[in-house]
């Protein structure tokens, strides 16, 4: 489906996907999910725009597979085999984040296979392109499942050894409130990576036990401290498992999480202040949705002790999330 609109020279598409109970709008840029409704729940479950443009300024992420190498690398400096890289400096112009000013999310992914309940995405990626070595291919299939099952899945090879590390950032509202106030959250997490005060891994690990981070049994996103941190699934990626969940408490709307990842990036929003209208016209200010991103640890490759971004010739990339949805 033509999205009508341009960008580098291509045409942005929209896909529209539905089953089990969902609805999926799908953009080509980024690998974008525009939108996502439940059967029986009138509003969006993820923040998005109605047109194509504050996805190049204000809404930025929104939705988008971020990569290659997702979150941030400290100086944007790291090393692979003993080779030293320079990644574009694109946070705070030091340090590097979602891959570099022209990252997955930044790019018009072309579109392999369209089916009535599925659509697969795919990026080549040049080596050197934004300081990362290798050229590579990447692959994203979005399915709405029986069981109200939101599937993603992300596969990835490469010709030289590289840093892959795929993260989907939708900011998720489930009772289509102001902010996610009425939200609590579970994650089967004990421990985050430290960061310091420009949010890159010290390397060290903190037991969530008496923080504000301990979503061990369920309880609020809402809290006068804010949240953007990498909260630690495990030590490896594993099979595909269930790892937590957000409810509404306004809506009854439950988002399982399962993920083959061994990192959670949660970040509530609260720097949020889009000047354009989003879905529906809504207007979105702090806290207006939450950041669930199944991720590689933040930084790993600078941190012998995290899980290894490292993909090699031969090998392939695979990352399975699935976000599950009822309704009580």
């Amino acid at each position: 489906m033509n999205f009508g609109e341009m960008f580098d020279g291509t045409v942005v598409h929209r896909h529209r996907i539905e089953g089990g109970g969902l609805t999926a709008h799908v953009l080509s840029y980024g690998a974008v999910l525009q939108d996502l409704r439940l059967a029986g729940h009138d509003a969006p479950l993820v923040l998005g725009f109605e047109e194509f443009a504050p996805y190049l300024t204000d809404g930025r992420y929104f939705g988008a597979v971020v990569g290659r190498c997702a979150n941030r690398i400290g100086f944007g400096r790291f090393s692979i085999d003993g080779q030293p890289y320079q990644a574009d400096r694109n946070f705070q112009d030091t340090h590097s984040l979602h891959g570099g000013r022209l990252g997955s999310a930044d790019r018009n992914w072309a579109v392999e296979d369209v089916q009535s309940d599925r659509v697969t995405l795919r990026l080549d990626l040049a080596d050197g392109e934004m300081g990362f070595p290798g050229k590579m291919v990447a692959q994203v299939t979005y399915a709405c499942l029986p069981g109200g099952v939101f599937d993603m899945q992300i596969t990835a090879e490469t010709d030289a050894p590289t840093l892959c590390n795929f993260a989907h950032h939708s900011y998720w509202n489930l009772d289509g409130s102001a902010d996610t106030r009425d939200h609590l959250m579970q994650l089967d997490a004990n421990r985050l990576t430290v960061v310091d005060a420009n949010f890159i891994p010290t390397g060290e690990l903190q037991d969530v036990g008496g923080t504000r981070y301990d979503f061990r049994v369920e309880r609020p996103i809402a809290d006068d401290v804010f949240i953007d941190h990498n909260l630690c699934l495990s030590d490896t990626k594993s099979e595909l498992r269930k790892v937590g969940h957000l409810r509404s408490t306004a809506s009854g709307v439950v988002m399982g999480i399962h993920t083959t990842e061994p990192g959670m990036q949660v970040y509530d929003g609260y720097k949020m202040d889009v000047a354009v209208p989003g879905l529906g016209g809504r207007h979105y200010g702090a806290n207006a949705g939450v950041a669930l991103e199944p991720q590689v640890w933040p930084d790993a490759i600078n941190h012998p002790g995290f899980p290894s971004p490292v993909l090699r010739p031969g090998e392939t990339y695979h990352q399975h999330t699935q976000f599950v949805f009822s309704k009580d």
